[in-house]
């Protein structure tokens, strides 16, 4: 296991738990979010950011977005003319936060959040035309434990759910439906690609970009798609 995700993670966690001036509103994309304690910020990392405008959103479709934290990316999709938006997160105080930000922005007649381990919250047969999910790419050690709700949101373990999210997801998708990452530099892309070989996926990169969130780390964020081999 390389260290560096795991070492990012962990500063990052820390941010979030020991920024005392940490607002309870932040903006994002010329638009204001609420932003409740405990959950994920887009403000420390430019990741929501480049997603929410790299997605091919689908218009006049169903998106669904897991692990949706403030919102941010299932409003926009909401904007950008999708029929429905599904917004799922394992935080209640995540879901919360997403319904906040969907009633702020006036989107609730096409988008709702759902309390969810995955996929638990859906119905087998609800269908979209794209899933999409900026992971908790950060590996972590084998015998480490999520504590927290917010550490779910850095920390994948064994990458336990990217293997659980490669064979359940593609269940979701309509026939022509794209399976979609976020992804970086710092996660283990060799064990995502066997996890995907698995699961009967390839993995295609769709967009890359190298950001330096702070003067001594340089990153790569990645959007993937998978794919039916």
């Amino acid at each position: 296991m390389d260290a560096t995700g795991f070492k990012r993670g962990s500063d990052l966690l820390r941010r979030h738990q020991q920024d005392e001036g940490r607002a309870g509103e932040f903006t994002l994309l010329d638009r204001t979010w609420d932003l409740l304690d405990g959950v994920f910020s887009p403000t420390y990392t430019p990741v929501t950011e480049l997603f929410s405008t790299w997605l091919p959103y689908p218009e006049g479709g169903a998106f669904l977005e897991m692990g949706s934290g403030a919102g941010v990316t299932s409003v926009i999709a909401a904007q950008s003319g999708c029929r429905t938006v599904t917004a799922l997160d394992i935080s209640a105080a995540a879901v919360e936060n997403t319904r906040r930000n969907i009633e702020r922005h006036q989107v609730g007649d096409r988008a709702r959040a759902l309390h969810s381990d995955l996929f638990s919250a859906l119905s087998p047969d609800e269908r979209f035309d794209v899933v999409y999910w900026n992971s908790n790419f950060a590996e972590a050690p084998d015998d480490f434990v999520n504590e927290t709700d917010l550490h779910h949101a850095f920390f994948d373990p064994r990458y336990d759910a990217h293997r659980r999210f490669a064979h359940e997801a593609p269940a979701h998708l309509t026939d022509q439906g794209r399976l979609l990452l976020g992804f970086s530099s710092i996660g283990n892309s060799a064990l995502l690609a066997e996890i995907c070989g698995e699961a009967g996926l390839a993995v295609d990169v769709l967009r890359t970009e190298r950001r330096s969130p702070d003067p001594d780390t340089t990153l790569e964020f990645q959007l993937l798609e998978l794919r039916p081999v």
